[in-house]
């Protein structure tokens, strides 16, 4: 057995922190690409198409980030299970990074033709294959330090970091938006965002060159030889459910973010500063309250409040639509806001549930591989579809409700099939948990 190495209750904060920063830093690089699309990229890159038509193809584009992110967490999860936590979250932070610089760098297809999208479509690629590796290493080696009773509340933090992610890239965004003309903004501002990835890249790699080792790691003595196969052999019912149930949130957060950024600016007529405005501070807030949430999933378990937010997320699909459609600050942000209050309901207490869904033997390729696939479900087709539906509805979209609440009601169900795993009430192992949902 290997020597495990202590770590105490005061070394908590330090590696919660580290997470989240590492998280908020590589989803920055992932969400600067969502808001480009949404706003810049369509006409830049792909000029031959009419407004609408380029940014579907700016959103496809979008989608490959999401494509890669599981094959991006077999990858990395096969170095986590394998070689522990703590590389994943390195090797994953260089990879992201570096290619969200380059796309700050890449020419416009005006400069060298069909070759820029297809850089693109390279670049985000190996952006989403980075971020696939980066949530499995640093929800790991959070809930693998933090004590059973609070691993909700510690594990939460790394899942504070896409709010700051989200805040820091649309910051920026508004920063350059509001001080910016349109045309400098399309020459040039809207590389800046890329360009500062590289500053907060090596800012993450600072922070976590000496965080240790998850001592649940280093306790394994039979590490899976190809954790795939075994997680594909023995849980593939167990990554399929997880999956379904965590689409509603990708969907959600990405409609919210993203479609409705572009279908407020392009088809309401809502400035994009006021549009980032709104989506910011329900984004903030949303970020706020996770770690409150995660406190409620330690006190009443993880599934409650995952079924308490798909149910809310239902419910509220439609009100949502009709504020947004509206075009006025006030209500769009309350409709945003409501939303994302849903999402935070479930995604607080997921890296907290995840992992305890699996043994640790496989725990880093099975929780991400099931993270990412319902980022593939949710988060890649969501603004495509919600487009395509918006172009053939009226001024309320209500087809892009009807799709939000059936995404939500599926993973409800998803939901409502996965076992309990709050360790206070059951002390369950992955092979429980399986046997649990199966």
């Amino acid at each position: 057995m290997h020597d495990v190495r202590t770590v105490g209750a005061p070394s908590m904060p330090r590696l919660a922190a580290a997470s989240l920063a590492g998280t908020a830093i590589e989803f920055y690089d992932f969400f600067v690409y969502g808001t480009a699309a949404a706003l810049i990229l369509g006409p830049l890159f792909f000029p031959t198409f009419s407004p609408p038509a380029g940014t579907l193809a700016a959103f496809a584009t979008f989608g490959v980030g999401f494509v890669a992110r599981p094959l991006g967490s077999v990858l990395f999860g096969h170095i986590g299970d394998r070689h522990g936590r703590r590389p994943v979250l390195v090797f994953s932070l260089m990879l992201t990074g570096a290619s969200t610089v380059a796309v700050g760098c890449v020419p416009t297809y005006d400069a060298i033709g069909v070759t820029a999208p297809l850089l693109l479509l390279v670049l985000r690629f190996l952006q989403g294959l980075g971020l696939g590796g980066e949530w499995g290493g640093a929800v790991l080696l959070t809930a693998e330090h933090a004590p059973a009773e609070r691993r909700g509340l510690w594990s939460s933090f790394p899942q504070v970091g896409p709010a700051v992610g989200f805040v820091l890239a649309n910051g920026v965004v508004l920063a350059l938006s509001a001080t910016l003309t349109e045309a400098q903004f399309a020459r040039w501002g809207w590389r800046v965002p890329f360009w500062a990835a590289g500053v907060l890249a090596v800012l993450g790699l600072w922070l976590r060159s000496s965080l240790p080792e998850s001592p649940r790691f280093l306790e394994i003595d039979d590490h899976a030889r190809v954790p795939l196969a075994e997680v594909v052999g023995s849980h593939w019912r167990l990554v399929l459910l997880t999956a379904g149930a965590l689409a509603v949130g990708y969907a959600i957060f990405y409609a919210v973010t993203t479609w409705s950024l572009a279908y407020a600016t392009e088809r309401l007529g809502v400035s994009r500063t006021v549009m980032l405005a709104c989506i910011l501070a329900a984004v903030a807030v949303q970020g706020a309250l996770t770690p409150l949430a995660a406190l409620l999933g330690d006190r009443f378990g993880r599934r409650p409040l995952c079924l308490t937010g798909c149910a809310a997320s239902a419910l509220w699909m439609f009100p949502m639509v009709a504020l947004l459609a509206t075009g006025e600050p006030l209500p769009m942000f309350v409709g945003f806001l409501g939303a994302l209050v849903a999402f935070v309901t479930m995604f607080a207490v997921i890296a907290a549930y995840l992992p305890e869904l699996y043994e640790p033997r496989v725990r880093c390729t099975g929780a991400a591989v099931g993270y990412n696939l319902g980022g593939v479900l949710g988060g890649a087709l969501t603004p495509i579809v919600a487009t395509a539906l918006a172009e053939d509805g009226g001024r309320v979209p209500w087809g892009v409700a009807a799709y939000l609440t059936g995404i939500a009601l599926l993973s409800l169900g998803c939901f409502a099939l996965l076992p309990e795993t709050r360790p206070v009430r059951v002390v369950a192992t992955g092979a429980e948990a399986e046997a649990a949902a199966g």
